[in-house]
């Protein structure tokens, strides 16, 4: 049975953190940029968790174990616990565990999250390809990766080593801009032998079937800043999403999204877990949401009224969604989004 195309945000009359059981969180652009808490994240989680509300966290950087990432989230004031962190190095690690023999040998090309996390399957991490492994795991190693360590990854795959890779994100965010990530590693090995990984995490089903498995979510929330990883996860997962605008997404880019990469809620920040979410609704040729009405007219969106700049983004996200179907919007939204400061 095909899945229905998402044309509007959705509405919801109840809080978001009082709708669903549990938000899975990702973490840079949304809890934090630059080690740093964003603004409002702290406070907003805090009465989240309160009210009831299992926060997990949930990132596809595999370098850090789960009791760091728990250790960091605890220093800016978010009490977490190493049990509420999943990272794409478990999801990896499950993965391999279901193809290769117990304690079997994996080749690790990553950091110290990726060996806890194969340790955590019982498999054995190795580090040359003359150790005769089962298998090779690759995720993020960190800015100072030696490049060797992707020659090992190259003479074990060429020889038809089963190649794992924990994710494909092309970049990743520093405190000093926007650095290559695990899936520029993964090209490298790639270029070298010809040959594809799996891959586990976002938006992969692998990586939301390891969230649940250790969540034990029922009514899960999706959570994130990026349309292609979080929100593409989500949609993978036929869960609904939250996304926030702390993060690398913008209106544009929301505008244009395809299908899968449309969340089921927008909202400025993760205060937007802490409130219901205004309806969007038909009015004539246009929608409507808050005090603004938004068209697809001849080649380009159009905006009227006034109100808040998030109800006319979601009015905008319903009518280019619309005109769209399950393609992506190519009207022009540029004057649209300037009413809105966007």
């Amino acid at each position: 049975m095909s899945r229905s195309v998402r044309t509007s945000p959705e509405g919801s009359e109840r809080p978001l953190h009082e709708a669903y059981d549990t938000a899975l969180l990702d973490l840079d652009g949304v809890v934090y940029a630059g080690g740093e808490a964003i603004a409002h994240a702290v406070d907003s989680l805090a009465e989240a968790r309160a009210d009831g509300m299992h926060l997990a966290y949930v990132t596809n950087n595999a370098l850090r174990t789960p009791d760091a990432v728990a250790g960091h989230l605890s220093e800016l004031g978010i009490p977490t616990g190493a049990e509420d962190v999943i990272t794409s190095a478990q999801a990896v690690a499950r993965l391999i565990s279901e193809q290769v023999p117990a304690g079997a040998k994996v080749l690790v090309i990553g950091g110290e999250g990726l060996r806890v996390a194969l340790r955590e399957r019982g498999l054995t991490p190795v580090d040359s390809a003359d150790d005769d492994p089962a298998a090779v795991a690759q995720g993020y190693g960190g800015p100072d990766f030696p490049w060797g360590r992707f020659a090992e990854a190259s003479y074990a795959v060429a020889r038809g080593v089963p190649w794992f890779a924990s994710n494909t994100d092309l970049t990743i965010p520093s405190g000093r801009g926007i650095a290559p990530g695990n899936g520029a590693a993964v090209q490298v090995v790639r270029i070298a032998t010809g040959a594809e990984p799996q891959v586990a995490g976002k938006p992969l089903p692998p990586m939301h079937k390891e969230t649940i498995l250790r969540t034990g979510a029922k009514r899960p929330l999706v959570v994130g800043d990026r349309l292609d990883t979080d929100i593409e996860g989500a949609y993978n997962g036929e869960v609904d999403s939250l996304l926030v605008l702390t993060g690398v997404t913008d209106g544009a880019q929301l505008l244009a999204a395809p299908p899968q990469h449309r969340p089921a809620y927008v909202d400025a920040d993760l205060r937007g877990l802490l409130t219901g979410q205004p309806e969007v609704t038909k009015d004539g040729e246009g929608f409507r949401c808050g005090g603004w009405t938004a068209t697809a007219g001849s080649g380009r969106l159009e905006l009227s009224g006034e109100g808040s700049e998030l109800d006319g983004l979601r009015a905008l996200c319903a009518a280019a969604w619309t005109a769209a179907g399950d393609g992506a919007c190519t009207l022009d939204a540029e004057k649209a989004l300037a009413r809105l400061g966007l």
